[in-house]
């Protein structure tokens, strides 16, 4: 009987709840738009100090394995942080750097670079442009002379 309820006790302890169980992947989505507009939550336009309109936009970047964004640069200021994986980027002349999940930073505007994905899992990076209408958050072109 000691051992019985011994064992019971050792396998709820050990099994996590449904709620702790990983769940089935998320459908891949290549880019989750997350929100783009010039309003606050209260649909107060958004400025910033000199008064220029805003158009801030946030989406999640997902890169397969061996999946690259190709060359580009940045119109506006924009934030990265990674969810999930390990995310390689290519500046060209001023190297290479891998960011890890859980790393955030502010990319790189008027400079050339290219992002991939050399490991064997997905990688999702939160984006969010801080932009101003008339601007571009992406400017695309070859790789940098």
């Amino acid at each position: 009987m000691r051992f019985t309820i011994t064992a019971l006790l050792a396998l709820l302890v050990s099994t996590p709840p449904a709620s702790a169980r990983p769940s089935a992947p998320p459908e891949y989505k290549k880019i989750e738009k997350l929100y783009s507009g010039d309003q606050t939550i209260t649909g107060e336009t958004i400025r910033y100090p000199d008064g220029d309109p805003v158009n801030i936009r946030s989406l999640v970047v997902t890169l397969k394995p061996g999946e690259k964004t190709g060359w580009h640069k940045h119109g506006v200021p924009t934030y990265g942080y990674i969810l999930s994986g390990d995310l390689s980027v290519d500046y060209g002349e001023k190297g290479k750097r891998i960011y890890k999940a859980g790393e955030a930073f502010m990319e790189a505007m008027d400079w050339w670079h290219d992002g991939s994905n050399d490991t064997g899992e997905p990688v999702r990076v939160l984006v969010v442009f801080m932009g101003a209408k008339g601007h571009a958050p992406v400017i695309r072109k070859g790789a940098p002379k």
